[in-house]
């Protein structure tokens, strides 16, 4: 298992809370030495390094969005004051917090996106059970990725577990990565989400989407949450192709049951893809 890949997902995931070196090393499975090592050797940052590009990267977009309240972003950046704040965002940027919340645009400022994990293909996908899946109505944080993007999905996943208590009506304890509305340019809309019973009382933040009955391919993903991308190409650019099955013009999703672990990634998960003859 690639400790690097471990950490990546481990750090978007936990952006807004705090982040130490012994926790990312631990979730990696690797001594502080051997992650410092492995990480800089696949990314070509420092942990660290990459952590704080990532969080002042963040207050940026918000401080160019007009986000009235720098203390409130430095203290979601792991920075104890605005001074702290403001000097690390200066160092890094070469500009003030104020001078971009003035200017409202980030085209000088080299922003550091999240870095995409790996989505090289698996030589040993078990084979799919099949299933037809009842129909689902889903609630949860929704946003847009183009056909590389992605990447920021663990952040959407920590909204969604800091918000799981504001959607009503939910149903079981199983959450749904949803993927719908995909276009020819390979745009698509995700959805970090949990089944409800219905949708007349949900509130104005949160997205919907309605799951038709389906025949499915059931594929389970018992490697960390970091390979999932390894896993999903694999299916999409070998199995499929290789089945004689064609995808169905529905949702597919990720489903995670209670033995998935959101503070460390394990635990495993399922990846159901619609299917028809």
């Amino acid at each position: 298992m690639n400790p690097a890949q471990k950490a990546l997902w481990y750090i978007e995931s936990h952006l807004a809370g705090p982040l130490t070196l012994d926790e990312i090393a631990a979730v990696g499975g690797v001594s502080r030495f051997h992650m410092v090592r492995a990480f800089a050797s696949a990314t070509g940052f420092s942990v660290m390094r990459y952590v704080r590009a990532r969080r002042l990267s963040k207050a940026a977009r918000e401080l160019a969005a007009g986000a009235p309240d720098i203390l409130s972003l430095a203290l979601d950046a792991d920075y104890s004051s605005h001074e702290a704040f403001t000097r690390a965002f200066r160092d890094h940027f070469g500009v003030t917090p104020e001078a971009v919340r003035a200017a409202t645009c980030l085209a000088h400022l080299r922003l550091q996106e999240p870095i995409t994990m790996d989505s090289t293909v698996l030589d040993n996908l078990k084979p799919p059970r099949f299933e037809t899946g009842k129909p689902l109505l889903v609630a949860g944080i929704g946003e847009r990725y183009n056909c590389e993007g992605g990447a920021a999905i663990p952040g959407q996943w920590q909204r969604f577990h800091h918000s799981i208590d504001s959607i009503p009506a939910r149903v079981g304890k199983v959450a749904y990565g949803v993927c719908c509305n995909g276009d020819d340019a390979g745009n698509f809309d995700y959805i970090a989400g949990a089944e409800v019973a219905d949708f007349s009382d949900l509130p104005r933040e949160f997205v919907r989407v309605r799951i038709p009955a389906q025949k499915y391919a059931v594929f389970t993903h018992a490697e960390h949450i970091s390979t999932i991308r390894r896993t999903v190409n694999t299916i999409w650019n070998h199995w499929l192709p290789a089945s004689e099955m064609k995808a169905a013009d529905a949702p597919n999703f990720e489903r995670y049951d209670e033995k998935f672990d959101t503070s460390t990634g394990n635990g495993g998960l399922e990846i159901w893809i619609p299917v028809r003859e």
